[in-house]
């Protein structure tokens, strides 16, 4: 039986993934998923460049503000979660449009991947993390070296999240997350992608824009909405938090460091995060770039991306 077909828009940060997806799925009858680990949490629009109700234009949009600000989802849960939206969208005779940066979550929901037990904040966690915090992170390491040397082998000791997380699915399971990964990897992708890709020609001009973007977000209220989630009782130590935009304002506010160079950092992080989305997408040998110029022409990237589906299959 073929796998069901589906379309997926990547690309590095500011480069028009969104804008994209809706003129997709416009064109085809479809319905966009968003593949982001940070736009899933409520309450940080801007700061995530979530697509706002005008944006959509009223194509429907899942897996955007679903979850609590003060929540921790794993890749285990976004994908659970969005391979739901998927099914029921292939279910209801839609086309599911995969949009989004985030590579190891995407590649979850095509593949279909499961992932080994264990959840942060479980019994098991918890007795590691007491380990962790009595003896450090030497002893932990050792006894991964005993267990699943492969893990061990490629996981510095100053991992300490990943050095736990293999730990924990051993002491659940009585088997290496070395050996679940690769059986999972042997299995048949869930879905059949068609890629499309979206990147500027010069990388200049998407560091340039990358900066505009962030004046922009400022410009919209990004302070006040880290300031919000602040008010609401989110955590310092929440994973919302951890999100480019949050973590260097929430800096400033703490009077760690001048709002003026909380900004500059952001460009910075923004600009070092599109550097890395562009690095794991070129992996991929299946996406079909469509490279802009110094502006970014929408008109002639959907023609562009209606022959290239047209050609793999996709009216």
């Amino acid at each position: 039986m073929p796998q069901p077909k589906i379309l997926c828009v990547v690309g590095p940060t500011a480069c028009g993934k969104t804008k994209m997806g809706v003129l997709l799925a416009r064109r085809y009858g479809g319905e966009v998923v968003s593949v982001d680990s940070m736009q899933i949490y409520r309450g940080m629009t801007i700061g995530t460049a979530a697509p706002t109700p005008e944006e959509t234009e009223s194509v429907p949009h899942h897996m955007v503000a679903v979850a609590d600000p003060a929540e921790s989802w794993s890749v285990a849960r976004f994908t659970e979660e969005a391979d739901r939206c998927v099914r029921d969208i292939l279910r209801r005779g839609k086309l599911p449009i995969l949009v989004g940066g985030t590579g190891l979550y995407l590649d979850a929901v095509i593949s279909g991947r499961t992932f080994a037990p264990g959840e942060a904040g479980g019994a098991v966690r918890r007795e590691l993390e007491g380990q962790l915090a009595r003896e450090g992170i030497a002893p932990l390491w050792q006894e991964l070296q005993r267990v699943d040397p492969e893990s061990a082998a490629r996981l510095p000791m100053a991992d300490e999240k990943r050095i736990l997380r293999a730990l924990e699915v051993y002491r659940e399971t009585g088997t290496t997350i070395s050996e679940h990964n690769r059986r999972t990897a042997a299995l048949p992708r869930r879905y059949d992608p068609v890629y499309i890709g979206l990147a500027f020609r010069d990388r200049s001009d998407m560091r340039e824009l990358i900066d505009r973007r962030v004046d922009a977000m400022m410009a919209a209220g990004l302070l006040g909405e880290v300031q919000a989630l602040l008010a609401q009782g989110v955590p310092r130590t929440a994973t919302a938090f951890q999100a480019i935009g949050y973590k260097e304002l929430l800096s400033a506010i703490d009077g760690q460091v001048p709002l003026e160079e909380a900004v500059e950092e952001v460009k910075l992080r923004s600009r070092q995060y599109a550097k890395r989305q562009l690095t794991w997408l070129r992996r991929n040998q299946d996406i079909h770039w469509i490279c802009w110029e110094k502006e970014r022409n929408f008109a002639d990237a959907l023609q562009i991306a209606t022959e290239i589906l047209a050609a793999l299959g996709l009216q």
